[in-house]
């Protein structure tokens, strides 16, 4: 008999066997009323590897009576797609035909575009699974004829009625009673980040090698670490969750959370990302901190320095220090929003003559020099001296307001002083 793995053996049948999912699969769920119905439309998965995507899909295949397609579109072509059609109308598929694509942000907008005549008048019902974003990773006409669902990434707790069914079915295989060390179970399911597929080829590998002793099959906790070390890791440079860890630590060091910053840039640093955790982290320290410590520039470009020529794993001690002093110093955006203020006006076509004060003298040309009527700041009394800077349209105008800091608020205090304002 040829070998099946276990991931596939233990694949559910009903819904009712799905780990997780119990808000579109439970007994109200959206989904669950739509499959029992029996009339499916397109639909879109979106959610992490592993959730049970392509289970549900084939439980919804074994609920229509038309011909079952599978593409996966990191190898499907056009011709596939024309082959598929094809068969619309004949003695093969009188009544269309049900289309499962796998990881469909990998077809180009023409490869999508092909299927739109036909899931329009019905004869292809497309059930899609993506791990990205489907608003930005699906074209808009196919996404318009489709109902997307999240499938959502499962817990610990959820893997473990599936894990306890694995290690049951493999005692099976193996003709011995299995004997897991206190921990192991719970150590699978906590290790394979919510993915149920993980969890099941980390039980097969742990069985097919575990020692046998008088009929029973040990499993030790050390092994099951081994096995599953690192497997809780979703991680990939071009994917949502890259994005998402990164937005993830951005806004912990914006909220004051250093235990949550220094937990997502844990999860970069083990995913080898050197590069986004310290894009991240120079760019709080001048878009968040601010002018409300301005020495965190400094100090944050020094513990970034050191973490280059260090490298991993040491740099995790420089970046440490610049994310806890990041997380933990008063913040202030006011230079962010001060500068996205002057762009959107230099945008909106509000520029305006320099004036002549402002303008370089060396620049005119020859005959042509004109008083320019610049005042030395350094020539009068506290290096300040009224004169207009900004162009006549935008005399007034506010980009910056300083922060209620302490260390902008005494700027304030000092210049109101100086300006009589």
């Amino acid at each position: 008999m040829a070998y099946r793995p276990l991931a596939d053996e233990i694949r559910p049948q009903t819904l009712d066997e799905v780990v997780g999912q119990s808000h579109i699969l439970g007994k109200d769920g959206l989904l669950r009323r739509i499959v029992d119905s029996g009339k499916i439309p397109n639909l879109i998965f979106y959610g992490p590897s592993g959730t049970g995507k392509t289970t549900v899909a084939n439980i919804i295949a074994q609920r229509t009576n038309r011909p079952l397609h599978r593409l996966n579109a990191t190898t499907a072509s056009i011709s596939d797609i024309k082959d598929i059609t094809a068969d619309i109308g004949t003695l093969m598929a009188p009544e269309g035909v049900l289309l499962y694509l796998d990881e469909i942000q990998y077809f180009n907008k023409k490869q999508q575009q092909s299927l739109l005549e036909f899931m329009e008048d019905g004869r292809i019902t497309l059930i899609a699974s993506t791990t990205e974003n489907p608003f930005f990773a699906v074209f808009g006409a196919v996404l318009s004829r489709a109902t997307v669902f999240e499938f959502k990434q499962i817990t610990a707790q959820e893997v473990l009625p599936a894990i306890d069914r694995g290690i049951t079915l493999m005692g099976e295989r193996l003709g011995g009673d299995v004997v897991c060390e206190d921990g192991v179970r719970e150590h699978i399911a906590s290790a394979c980040g919510g993915d149920v597929r993980k969890a099941m080829n980390a039980v097969e590998l742990l069985l097919n090698a575990a020692k046998k002793e008088q009929g029973k099959i040990l499993v030790t906790l050390e092994d099951a670490r081994t096995v599953a070390q690192k497997s809780a890791m979703r991680y990939d440079r071009e994917g949502d969750s890259h994005f998402d860890i990164a937005s993830a630590l951005m806004k912990s060091l914006r909220g004051s959370d250093p235990d949550a910053a220094l937990h997502y840039l844990a999860r970069l640093l083990e995913a080898g990302d050197l590069i986004t955790a310290i894009r991240r982290i120079l760019c709080s320290a001048s878009e968040d901190i601010g002018l409300a410590y301005p020495m965190a520039v400094p100090i944050v470009k020094a513990c970034v320095d050191n973490a280059l020529q260090l490298g991993l794993p040491e740099a995790r001690l420089p970046l440490s220090e610049a994310v806890i002093l990041l997380a933990t110093a008063p913040k202030s955006n006011t230079a962010c929003m001060a500068i996205d203020a002057a762009m959107a006006d230099v945008r909106a076509g509000k520029v305006g003559d320099i004036p002549r004060e402002l303008q370089n003298v060396h620049a005119d040309s020859a005959g042509l020099e004109r008083e320019q009527g610049y005042l030395y700041p350094h020539n009068f009394p506290n290096h300040w001296v009224k004169q207009q800077y900004l162009p006549d349209e935008l005399t007034g105008t506010r980009y910056y307001q300083y922060g209620d800091n302490k260390t902008e608020q005494a700027a304030r205090r000092y210049w109101e002083e100086i300006k009589g304002t």
